[in-house]
């Protein structure tokens, strides 16, 4: 028989330590996902609004075709228009740029940005 298994013999610690440090293992592996995760979230949002911002003063300096250059900036920043409306001198855009991998969901980030004089 092996040692500790005889009847009435004391029961050891011994590999408890293993399963703690998978066990910690396991749950660092959780926890780098969700911060990964939500960086990636971070860093779509930011880009899209660096690109509405300067969709927006792109299409604010060129108020004959607003939308045009504003689509064509927002295009060049990896981002999609989703609207454009000018009122006077003023220009309002609205563009979306995909977000961090998920499984089994599309995730896209939308911001919006307005530009004009004053």
């Amino acid at each position: 028989m092996k040692r500790g298994t005889e009847p009435g013999a004391a029961r050891t610690d011994r590999g408890g330590a293993t399963v703690l440090v998978v066990a910690m293992a396991g749950l660092l592996v959780f926890v780098m996902t969700g911060l990964g995760a939500a960086g990636g979230l971070v860093t779509a949002q930011r880009r899209a609004q660096a690109a509405a911002d300067l969709a927006a003063l792109a299409g604010a300096s060129h108020l004959d075709d607003a939308c045009g250059r504003a689509g064509e900036v927002a295009t060049a920043n990896g981002a999609v228009l989703e609207g454009c409306r000018l009122a006077g001198d003023e220009v309002t855009v609205e563009v979306s740029v995909p977000g961090p991998d998920v499984p089994r969901r599309d995730v896209r980030l939308t911001a919006e940005a307005r530009a004009g004089p004053g």
